[in-house]
């Protein structure tokens, strides 16, 4: 079993930027990749950036250049920054962990980014 715990969101103006943190618990060893999803009212979940054995990024189109996801091994978090936020990135971001067959999720944090 792996325990996730996001933290970091908040309110911002556009153009501002925050940090998210995902403190990861229990089975981490295992941990093959590191994911964060987004979740806006009324829309699917969307994914938003994916780290692979602790270097190897990828990110959606729309984020790439202003987010960064990265992950401190030795205390099992995960971080994603957030620069240049715009309205349209206000959502519930939730932490993913990919370890073996399963997946597992955090309880997401709000970020909510004002015109």
């Amino acid at each position: 079993q792996v325990q996730l715990v996001e933290s970091g969101g908040g309110l911002v103006q556009a153009g501002g930027s925050l940090r998210l943190s995902c403190a990861a618990s229990g089975r981490t060893a295992s941990i093959s990749a590191f994911a964060w999803y987004r979740q806006a009212p009324g829309k699917q979940r969307e994914w938003v950036a994916i780290i692979r054995g602790g270097s190897t990024t990828n990110y959606v189109a729309s984020v790439k250049g202003r987010f960064t996801i990265s992950r401190d091994n030795a205390k099992n978090t995960v971080f994603l920054q957030m620069n240049s936020l715009k309205p349209e990135d206000t959502a519930v971001y939730l932490c993913n962990a990919v370890e073996s067959f399963n997946d597992y999720w955090g309880q997401g944090t709000q970020v909510t980014v004002s015109s």
